[in-house]
């Protein structure tokens, strides 16, 4: 019998040292290591005081991250999910679907915006994300913005 993974959520400056660093370790493992994707990963937003970070553990490891981040502009707050990723044994078991979620219903109505690989912009129609711009390259892998909540997305 598999093992269920706990679902955890964290104010960014509420994170213990060894939290950040599993956080880190497999957003690295992912991103750079298996898509071999070199790419400023420490971004500065990781510690804000609005990002909030979910990750799924499981017999004490991270095995499923993202982080949310709340954006303040034109007297308006609005929310970019990013650096979503599963450890690669543990893809295909919905793991992904809960953490999305969790985020989603923290955000609500208000406006969230993804940048997401190309290759995953139907899986994100699944959760009311909608194309919001033209498709992009970001460190050598094509990406689609996309946008859910707030007014209809461009498109």
């Amino acid at each position: 019998m598999t093992a269920t993974a706990a679902l955890k959520r964290s104010w960014a400056l509420d994170l213990d040292t060894k939290t950040l660093y599993e956080l880190l370790k497999l957003r690295v493992e992912v991103f750079v290591v298996e898509q071999s994707c070199a790419y400023p990963e420490l971004d500065g937003r990781d510690l804000l005081a609005q990002t909030r970070h979910f990750w799924l553990e499981q017999d004490g490891r991270v095995i499923c991250t993202l982080r949310l981040l709340e954006e303040h502009g034109d007297g308006v707050t609005s929310y970019r999910i990013g650096r979503l990723c599963t450890a690669r044994e543990f893809r295909g078991e919905g793991h992904t679907t809960r953490l999305l979620r969790a985020a989603l219903a923290e955000v609500g109505e208000d406006v969230c915006r993804i940048n997401a690989q190309t290759y995953l912009v139907d899986m994100y129609a699944k959760y009311g994300f909608a194309r919001d711009g033209e498709e992009f390259v970001e460190d050598g892998i094509p990406h689609v913005p996309m946008r859910r909540g707030g007014a209809p997305a461009a498109g």
